[in-house]
């Protein structure tokens, strides 16, 4: 194994490999070669550092944690030379400190507790060396050594641990079914078909950690007699994919993956399938259909896939996070993992936090933070600094959570209680000027676009919904409208095959329930309070402020705009389509919406 003193982690995001990325390495290689330290210092990609489009392309140094920022080629040969030869830091080229906002690369924010991520940035994943530098694979030996199948799954029944993947049914109880069930031949599942918009949790720790879930798998594969397993990812995620292949590779290699593992004559094996996008093969009993080369529907439930799962066999399916947790149950004991957490939400959970928040990312906390202290004290607060008025989470089929209940504790059982879902962790900030009205209607038109089709109700329901949702976003909705929307979507939780369905009523439910008079302003008035709507909206020119520059009229794309330069112009409102691009190019603040 090759120890380096220096590892230097190059952002591949998008938007840096845009700005260059690609060159930055070659140009780093070539720099260290001629150098004569190739042999000290490795050069690895990591998916993303700071802000790609304030930082890119950036890259950053360890042991010291140095970020350098808006690299250019031409910074290379000097950057080489004076940090890495020289030993000194290269002030003119560092970030700005605050810009650093890789939770995986850089330092747990406050009231962070990093489990999942704890290697995540840490180590390079295509090297299985630095996964067992860090006790990788120490609690596969463990349990193959030292503990009985029965012990492993009292283990994970003593630490609380409930499945990352949305639902939060205890993981050693499934394990315990799919042990107990009979039968010779056995298989063991990995949901890592990350659905929900703005979700990236599993994609992280799949690029950066595969090993972690390769072993806990393993480890869930001992306790209920599989040999055999699959990891079910999305074809969306090609470098996740890439990584686990080399890491199963690996695995193989070193002996923690095939016949007779560590002597022990325990077998076990791996392999990757890759899901089309559907989200509904997020739903265990669809995605073990679309393993099996099926379309991805899902199925009756009994028989549960403890009991018949892939090929009619006990299989048990938990998510990438689940898993990832396993081995540091193994290896600190459960009595550490159920230290955290609250009564009946055990450890510590990650979060893809998005939209109108100043600190976007993703985070892992313990169960019991509040949201308050997720927003504020992690997300920095709302964008120009603005007032918040629901944070959503449990993606497409979650609720929305208004500002009344900030100080709510985040476990399972907390959000129920309000009408939200844990999910798999993805987390919206929602401020001031979101209409939640449109916003029922988006997570509805993703549900029925997503549905499988198989049941009546979730395939015409969820379309019954969005029409009327979308009736009254366009300024035609009608009294009792919003008793059907109620009416409807307690028929489709109750009659849907899946969870899909069950859950697709739940943005609506809370939105009607906790913003009802933004329904009843659509309907009644005919206003969007927020303003967004466009059928209920219109801009207007002020005339004070307004200096005829004709700015708005020049950028306008349907020329609804006239008016003689130097002089107030007119917005024609049979002609605007309320793009609000006039509002953006004004430099005057001379446009209104009404």
């Amino acid at each position: 194994m090759a120890f380096y003193r220096s590892h230097i982690l190059v952002s591949v995001d998008p938007k840096c490999l845009q700005k260059g990325s690609h060159e930055i390495l070659d140009s780093l290689q070539d720099e260290l070669v001629s150098h004569g330290l190739v042999d000290e210092v490795q050069v690895l990609e990591t998916s993303r550092i700071g802000d790609p489009d304030v930082d890119g392309p950036d890259l950053i140094v360890y042991p010291e944690g140095v970020h350098y920022a808006n690299l250019s080629v031409d910074d290379i040969p000097f950057l080489v030379e004076e940090h890495f030869l020289k030993g000194r830091i290269v002030e003119k080229l560092k970030a700005r400190e605050h810009v650093l906002s890789d939770e995986e690369l850089g330092a747990p924010k406050s009231k962070e507790v990093r489990v999942v991520l704890r290697n995540c940035g840490k180590i390079d994943p295509n090297n299985i060396e630095e996964y067992i530098a860090e006790d990788g694979y120490m609690a596969l030996a463990k349990v193959l050594t030292e503990m009985s199948p029965e012990t492993v799954i009292d283990t994970v029944m003593q630490s609380g641990l409930r499945g990352r993947g949305g639902a939060g049914f205890l993981a050693a109880q499934k394990w315990k079914f799919a042990r107990q069930s009979p039968g010779e031949i056995k298989y063991v599942g990995c949901n890592a078909d990350e659905g929900d918009p703005g979700a990236f949790m599993n994609r992280r720790v799949l690029e950066s950690d595969p090993h972690s879930v390769i072993e806990g798998m393993a480890i869930a594969a001992y306790a209920i007699g599989a040999e055999h397993g699959y990891i079910y990812c999305r074809a969306e995620y090609p470098l996740a994919v890439k990584t686990l292949n080399i890491a199963i590779m690996q695995a193989r290699e070193f002996g923690f993956l095939g016949k007779n593992i560590m002597g022990t004559g325990f077998t076990f094996d791996l392999e990757v399938r890759m899901g089309a996008g559907a989200f509904v093969c997020g739903e265990e009993t669809a995605l073990m259909s679309s393993i099996e080369g099926k379309r991805g529907e899902p199925r009756p439930r009994p028989p549960f896939p403890a009991v018949k799962g892939l090929w009619q066999k006990p299989t048990n399916i938990n998510n990438v996070e689940t898993y990832a947790n396993v081995p540091q149950i193994v290896l600190k004991g459960p009595e550490w993992f159920a230290a955290m957490g609250t009564e009946k939400s055990k450890g510590t959970k990650t979060f893809a936090m998005a939209g109108d928040v100043k600190n976007t990312g993703l985070i892992e906390v313990p169960f019991g933070i509040t949201l308050r202290e997720i927003v504020y004290d992690i997300g920095g607060g709302i964008k120009d600094d603005k007032d918040l008025k629901a944070v959503q989470t449990g993606g497409p089929m979650g609720g929305f959570i208004p500002i009344q209940y900030l100080d709510l504790p985040v476990d399972y059982e907390a959000l129920a209680s309000v009408g939200s879902i844990m999910g798999s962790g993805g987390m919206i900030i929602i401020d001031e000027d979101t209409c939640m009205v449109d916003m029922a209607r988006f997570f509805m038109e993703f549900t029925q676009d997503e549905s499988c089709g198989k049941c009546v109700p979730c395939r015409v329901g969820t379309r019954r919904l969005l029409e009327i949702l979308t009736r009254i976003c366009e300024g035609k909705g009608q009294e009792g409208d919003i008793e059907q929307l109620e009416n409807l979507s307690q028929e489709i939780r109750a009659d849907s095959l899946c969870g899909l369905g069950q859950g697709a009523p739940n943005p609506v439910l809370t939105s009607i329930k906790y913003f009802r008079e933004e329904y009843e302003a659509h309907i009644r008035e005919k206003r969007c309070p927020a303003k967004v709507c466009r059928a209920l909206i219109s801009y207007e020119i002020l005339e004070g402020p307004c200096t005829g520059c004709t700015v708005c009229a020049r950028n306008c794309p349907v020329n609804a705009i006239s008016g003689e330069r130097r002089q107030t112009h007119l917005i024609d409102p049979d002609i605007c389509i309320c793009c609000g691009i006039c509002m953006q190019v004004c430099n005057f603040n001379a446009i209104r919406i009404n």
